[in-house]
């Protein structure tokens, strides 16, 4: 980018030079005034003639010069038809006039008016066009270049394995990469292959590009960079040149990583879509494959891809041989989300009272890039209050910002509608409370975000890869739980439990046609995926009859309607609590775990007296103690 810069100074700066320099030019020659033949005359007889120049032409004979007139020199031209007899006429008289006078040879050209002068319109108007193109696009689109490779190269790239927390076991799967880009003898003694290519999978925001870049910086090596739809153009064949060029490049300076971020855009599968294969995107891919081949084992050319649509990649991208290596970059757990923040609060001035394992008992699900979000959030949060420090609020702010949206303080509502929303969510809270399979209450408040008219921050008691029955129908239960409460106080629904009841429903379905989990057995009847040649998010591929559809929905429906009576049980059941817990939330709008535990003892929620969370001090402790 330095060196277009530069290239378009020199060509402003020539030409700016070829501007002024035809200024000078122009302003150095005087300019005649056109004058009549007798007027011309008139001059001759009457005036002190000085540097008179004739100049046959083709058709005509030109005189110019200048005459001293009252004290002041005054120039002329005169055009007289051409013949030889005329010239000899002038001649012999302006001899006798003008001491000085030239006549000029008719084939002598002047270089600069005859030759260079007519062309410097034309060269402003090139240099323009030209100055135009290279800008146009921030200078990516070359008129004559489209087959180059739009690879990236970077060389001493800072950043290093301990930049990179939440993923150990990814890490050590880089290691051996590494070690093969400095030290290569040591596996070819051995007469291990090392995999030419390592596919990055995981949900966006994990950390796959963060991973390649360490790899790269630990390796020291060339990171070439680039992006799946870089490849992609509307004109056939030029993917595959800028593949070509790319290897090419990557091979003069092995060793070396290629990094092809978001590889689906140029990986997926050949054939598929409603409308048949792209011609472009494909011959890219084969392209792509034919030069993954081509790799000799040991030319020192790594070639790391990311994606979160692995499912739609071609399967002989995956075969041994090219991308020989799957790394699943997964969601951190408490532990990788503690780390996480902690390199990202490296640049944070945090208050000492701050735990960063507490806010990442409160952020399950979280990516790190979510991480970094939240710790940015805070700061920004922090500023605006001209805190000195990052504090709890700050963060638990940020949080609920990240989930659901700044809190809409300004907006107002009736009493009534409070009221609703209140018991609302505090219907939530009594299953989070009282149900052991249902998610617990970590926030609840009645301040409206986004869309939504309260909220109600709920996280698992604990962290599993594994989902049981019981933890879906737990889930279900606590969906439903505010729009029981709503029916058992108001003996009337609002549209309060619109995604809640979404929710519900999609976990239900999903337990009967994908995980088997209920009286029709262990059956798939749904394939989440869809098919990859009705283009997989179209469709969604159905493996049952109609009359098994209508068990489906007969299943769908006793689900719910099992765990809407569950819900009504447990808040009939501690209707006083709730009734409590809403008085609460109108009082104070928001209340947090440790409030509405003392709520739950008969406690002011905001008194001195502090109530010790039981559950989540051996939580703690155990974890610190594994630690």
């Amino acid at each position: 980018m330095k060196r277009k810069a530069n290239k378009n100074n020199i060509i402003i700066m020539l030409m700016s030079l070829v501007m002024v320099l035809t200024m000078v030019s122009l302003l150095s020659n005087k300019t005649p005034k056109s004058i009549s033949i007798n007027d011309f005359e008139k001059i001759v007889e009457t005036n002190k003639l000085k540097e008179t120049v004739i100049s046959p032409r083709y058709n005509v004979i030109n005189i110019s010069g200048a005459y001293e007139k009252d004290g002041t020199v005054q120039f002329y031209e005169v055009r007289y038809p051409f013949s030889e007899s005329k010239i000899n006429e002038l001649t012999e008289i302006l001899v006798e006039k003008d001491s000085k006078l030239v006549i000029s040879d008719p084939f002598e050209a002047n270089f600069f008016t005859d030759i260079i002068l007519p062309f410097i319109p034309y060269v402003f108007i090139f240099g323009f066009m030209f100055m135009m193109m290279s800008r146009s696009g921030g200078g990516n689109n070359k008129a004559f270049s489209f087959g180059e490779s739009k690879a990236k190269i970077q060389g001493n790239i800072k950043v290093r394995f301990s930049d990179v927390a939440g993923a150990e076991e990814e890490k050590e799967e880089m290691q051996e990469l590494i070690d093969y880009l400095k030290y290569p003898k040591k596996f070819e003694k051995m007469g291990a292959r090392i995999p030419k290519g390592m596919l990055l999978v995981g949900p966006p925001g994990t950390g796959k590009t963060l991973l390649a870049r360490a790899a790269a910086g630990e390796a020291d090596v060339p990171f070439y960079s680039i992006a799946g739809s870089d490849f992609v153009e509307m004109f056939i064949g030029v993917g595959a040149s800028r593949v070509r060029d790319m290897f090419k490049k990557a091979k003069a300076t092995a060793p070396c990583i290629i990094f092809i971020d978001e590889i689906d855009a140029v990986g997926r599968q050949r054939g598929a879509g409603l409308g048949g294969g792209n011609d472009e995107r494909e011959q890219t891919l084969n392209q792509l494959l034919v030069e993954m081949d081509g790799i000799d084992e040991n030319s020192g050319v790594l070639i790391i891809a990311a994606t979160n649509r692995d499912d739609v990649l071609d399967p002989a991208l995956l075969r041994p041989g090219r991308f020989d290596r799957k790394v699943t970059v997964g969601l951190p757990d408490i532990r990788g989300r503690e780390a996480i923040l902690k390199v990202h609060a490296r640049n944070k001035k945090l208050a000492d009272d701050t735990e960063l394992h507490n806010l990442a008992k409160r952020t399950p699900g979280f990516s790190g890039a979510d991480l970094e979000n939240v710790l940015n959030e805070a700061a920004i949060l922090a500023v605006r209050d001209e805190s000195g420090a990052i504090e709890m609020h700050h963060l638990d702010e940020a949080i609920d910002r990240v989930i659901a949206g700044p809190a809409k303080k300004s907006k107002k509502y009736s009493e009534k509608e409070k009221y609703m929303v209140a018991v609302h969510e505090v219907g939530h809270t009594i299953i989070g409370l009282k149900l052991e399979s249902a998610n617990m209450v970590q926030k609840v408040t009645i301040i409206p975000r986004g869309d939504a008219g309260g909220y109600n921050l709920m996280t698992p008691r604990e962290e599993k890869f594994t989902q049981s029955r019981s933890d879906l129908i737990g889930m279900i239960t606590g969906y439903l739980g505010g729009r029981v409460a709503e029916e058992i106080v108001f003996d009337e629904i609002s549209t309060g439990a619109f995604a809640d009841i979404q929710s519900a429903t999609k976990i239900a379905r999903s337990m009967v046609t994908v995980y088997g989990m209920s009286n029709l057995g262990p059956i798939q009847y749904e394939n989440p995926q869809g098919s990859v040649f009705l283009g997989r998010d179209y469709h969604m591929e159905k493996n049952h009859s109609g009359e098994i559809g209508f068990e489906i929905d007969k299943e769908v429906r006793r689900i719910i309607d099992e765990a809407y009576e569950a819900a009504k049980v447990l808040i009939l059941e501690h209707r006083a609590l709730l009734d409590s817990l809403v008085e609460a939330l109108l009082e104070h709008e928001t209340l947090t775990s440790e409030q509405i535990r003392r709520v739950v003892e008969g406690k002011d929620p905001f008194s001195d007296d502090k109530v010790v969370d039981v559950e989540i001090t051996e939580e703690i402790t155990e974890e610190k103690t594994e630690d």
